[in-house]
């Protein structure tokens, strides 16, 4: 560290809130043949399948919220014009 400058003590605990505010810790209980089974599939860690699988629920209940306005909203494609 060079001469003269103090450390600041505040800056890494700013870094945890920061942190603490992105992400919760949870503890889960999961059946250990199924979060197997998802490790396998994703080929990553339990961590980052958790968040995949989290991820694919909010995909889901997005598409499910596109289905219910079909037929409610109107929706005119040329797909000629859109092919050139």
């Amino acid at each position: 560290m060079p001469r003269g400058r103090k450390i600041d003590h505040i800056a890494p605990f700013g870094y945890m809130v920061a942190v603490q505010s992105a992400f919760k810790k949870v503890t889960v209980n999961i059946p250990v043949d199924t979060l197997r089974h998802a490790t396998r599939i994703t080929g990553r860690g339990i961590t980052p399948t958790i968040i995949e699988g989290l991820h694919e629920l909010e995909r889901r209940a997005k598409r499910s919220a596109l289905r219910k306005l079909r037929g409610k909203i109107r929706f005119e494609l040329d797909l000629e014009a859109s092919r050139r």
